[in-house]
């Protein structure tokens, strides 16, 4: 099977025109046609869906290129370390598959609302937490505040202030810590 690409000679005119497009057999293509039915076969087997063998056969073909850019030798048997490229791809592609599922889980329980303590726990936990921020050094509470209450990230709370992110993230370890052992000491939690 032969394909054609378009390979861009020159560079690109003004919008929408392209110069200097000539028409070039693909016959740099490191898989042929027989191993590139193996790659997809290799996909499909290993669970990969339809709609992504494509996408795997592009990335057996990526590495392969690489190789040889970087100047390693090519594969002794290219159809067999193809496949095995493609074996290792399947099972990230159910890595990644894993991660999106518990990702997605986690996300679906920080929307379900959590059980909330009894309005009097509730009220003795405020007021613990409002006593132990004000105990705080005013730079520890500042970052804190802005932080938790403020749901400001890290970044905007150091550009706000004018200090590098590594002293916020530095203050806000302090004042969790020192909130967290006030807390304890007052048996809130």
């Amino acid at each position: 099977m032969l394909r054609r690409k378009t390979r861009v000679v020159e560079s690109v005119g003004s919008v929408g025109s392209v110069e200097g497009v000539e028409d070039v057999p693909e016959a740099d293509d490191p898989l042929d046609a027989a191993q590139e039915r193996r790659v997809r076969a290799v996909l499909a087997l290993g669970g990969v869906p339809q709609s992504d063998l494509l996408d795997g056969v592009q990335q057996v073909r990526l590495r392969l290129l690489e190789r040889a850019a970087s100047g390693r030798e090519a594969p002794r048997d290219v159809s067999a370390w193809a496949a095995v490229v493609a074996s290792n791809l399947a099972m990230d592609w159910h890595r990644a598959k894993r991660r999106q599922e518990r990702l997605g889980e986690r996300l679906a329980s920080l929307r379900q609302p959590a059980a909330h303590p009894s309005g009097e726990e509730s009220s003795v936990l405020s007021l613990a937490v409002a006593r132990g921020l004000d105990e705080l050094p005013d730079a520890l509470r500042q970052v804190l505040v802005l932080r938790f209450y403020a749901d400001l990230p890290v970044r905007g709370i150091a550009d706000e202030l004018g200090i590098p992110e590594g002293t916020v993230k530095s203050r806000l370890h302090s004042a969790v810590r020192a909130l967290r052992t006030r807390l304890h000491e007052d048996e809130v939690v």
